[in-house]
């Protein structure tokens, strides 16, 4: 499963990180690297909760996260 994490700042600094293949999943951070690593776990564990539930419509060989140019 590949995911792409797309990163914006907002007016305060913030910043922010989505995962677009997963609707809802999005966090802050006061930095680049703390918005990338708190979506990480974000998407984790919805895709676990999506597995727990049979709700996944793919095989999951594993993830991979790849940053959008």
């Amino acid at each position: 499963m590949n995911l792409t994490i797309e990163l914006g700042r907002e007016d305060d600094g913030r910043w922010i990180a989505t995962v677009p293949e997963i609707p809802g999943v999005s966090k802050y951070g006061q930095t680049r690297d703390e918005a990338i690593q708190a979506v990480k776990v974000l998407a984790l564990q919805v895709v676990a909760d999506m597995l727990e539930h049979g709700e996944l419509k793919t095989d999951l060989d594993g993830v991979q996260f790849a940053r959008a140019a």
